[in-house]
């Protein structure tokens, strides 16, 4: 008998415990608009000689959508393929390879000492990238913005 009653007791509680569940509040669905990444009066993507280059990277990257709403930036990822080369020891034979120096950064424009390296070295048929672009808006709303790229033509 006291199993028994223990069990109605138990099946009673469950029961009540289950009708006063809280109910988690509907969240508003947000239309993530088209963002575009600008730097300097350039687009999302670009292909340069190496003095626009070179002029350009010292830009403020920026976040706009159609409506001209700009957004904040809390971080982005910048991204330089350099040309490099390797030489075989045994045989001395010289190859060229491509190397890749990448940092995450949360301030725009580049940071002066990132930049400064970048600007000395940087030549014909390099690249530049500002990727993993998050955006903020004025509401707090976190999302990501397309990539920038510059290519470096080649002479």
């Amino acid at each position: 008998m006291k199993y028994f009653k223990m069990l109605v007791l138990a099946v009673f509680l469950f029961a009540t415990g289950s009708t006063t569940a809280q109910t988690t509040p509907a969240v508003a669905k947000y239309k993530v608009p088209k963002l575009y990444t600008q730097l300097g009066s350039y687009r999302d993507s670009v292909v340069l000689n190496v003095s626009e280059s070179e002029s350009l990277l010292g830009k403020q990257l920026k976040i706009f959508d159609d409506n001209k709403g700009v957004y904040s930036i809390s971080s982005y990822r910048f991204l330089y393929k350099k040309k490099g080369v390797t030489e075989d020891e045994a045989t001395g034979k010289v190859s060229p390879i491509t190397t890749v120096v990448s940092n995450l950064f949360k301030t725009t424009p580049v940071p002066s000492s990132w930049l400064i390296h970048v600007l000395e070295q940087i030549q014909p048929g390099e690249e530049v990238l500002f990727f993993d672009v998050i955006a903020r808006d004025d509401k707090g709303r976190v999302m990501y913005a397309p990539d920038f790229k510059i290519t470096v033509k080649q002479l």
